[in-house]
């Protein structure tokens, strides 16, 4: 049995307790918060054992296998730090922290001590999308060629939003733009030449934030994440003998239509349940089982190059956090 923590208690939090009880061998047996009283509802919600009203407390518990850090994105590092310091493994939300440098100090102190340290990438994990890995591995749409993506969410959010806000590491990039790039990444790896446009919000974060990536191969992704409108969430990648389209939302697909040159479109489809947090959830266990310290589906060389682009596409629309 691997008993988890869960610290913060968001939506996101909440959502990741309710798929825990999806998986074998897994039990959610206390959580953490800066707020008492916000540790007890959580855990009054969720049949959770313990509630502690401290990071440190939490991370402390000898009776944790692992924790998984839920925070807003501006509190990942501290989170993350109290955890791996405590010697606790840790699955870390996305994006890993606000910038690179940050990002390689959590890395470090994993592999010097080492523990378990992963994002929590969801995406990277989901059976549909490790199906377009196999399909294209297997020569299905020949040579991926481009890769299309978008994240936008309807707003308007308050100020003080963590969508919003600079201090909570607010803008579309980090919250949303991380999937098109993640997905980007994965099928073509690190981009050669990086373009980037955006809209920015009176707090200095992106409202509407366009993506092009190049690559030497001749290869392109056109990417693009808001929070000024609903778009279509959808992906296509296009091979040089077919294209794979992922529906809404890409990230999370329950299908796929694969579209081979001179065929009839196939549409593939999986058997879903919950919200889909359950297969990192998985992958964990499935790691420490094994004694790992990084997942081979979402390894740490992984989360640093993706943190390296989202920090190089902040550059040039001009988003800067304290």
């Amino acid at each position: 049995m691997t008993r988890w923590g869960i610290l913060a208690t968001g939506h996101i939090a909440s959502r990741f307790a309710e798929d825990l009880r999806l998986v074998p061998d897994a039990e959610l047996v206390a959580v953490g918060s800066r707020a008492a009283d916000s540790a007890q509802r959580f855990a009054e919600k969720h049949d959770v054992k313990r509630a502690y009203a401290s990071w440190v407390e939490l991370a402390a518990d000898p009776e944790v296998d692992v924790i998984y850090v839920a925070t807003p994105h501006a509190a990942h590092y501290e989170a993350a730090m109290t955890c791996l310091t405590a010697g606790r493994p840790v699955l870390l939300e996305k994006p890993f922290t606000l910038d690179l440098a940050t990002s390689a100090e959590l890395v470090d102190t994993a592999r010097a001590a080492g523990t378990f340290l992963m994002e929590a990438m969801w995406m990277r994990t989901n059976p549909m999308i490790l199906r377009v890995v196999q399909l294209i591995a297997e020569g299905a749409i020949g040579t991926v060629s481009s890769v299309r993506a978008d994240f936008g969410v309807s707003g308007p959010f308050p100020a003080e939003h963590r969508m919003r806000a600079a201090a909570l590491g607010g803008g579309a990039l980090l919250d949303l733009g991380v999937y098109p790039i993640s997905l980007a990444h994965l099928l073509l790896g690190v981009p050669q030449q990086i373009r980037s446009w955006a809209q920015l919000g009176p707090e200095g974060t992106d409202e509407n934030t366009g993506i092009l990536f190049g690559y030497d191969t001749g290869a392109l992704a056109t990417l693009s994440c808001g929070m000024v409108g609903s778009s279509g969430q959808t992906a296509s990648i296009t091979g040089t003998a077919g294209r794979i389209d992922l529906p809404e939302p890409f990230f999370r697909p329950g299908s796929l239509v694969l579209h081979r040159d001179g065929a009839e479109p196939e549409t593939i489809a999986a058997d879903t349940v919950g919200n889909g947090y359950q297969y990192e959830a998985i992958e964990v266990q499935r790691c420490l089982a094994a004694g790992l310290t990084e997942s081979p589906l979402v390894p740490h060389a992984t989360t640093l190059e993706v943190m390296a682009l989202l920090d190089a596409v902040r550059e040039q629309i001009g988003v800067r956090y304290a």
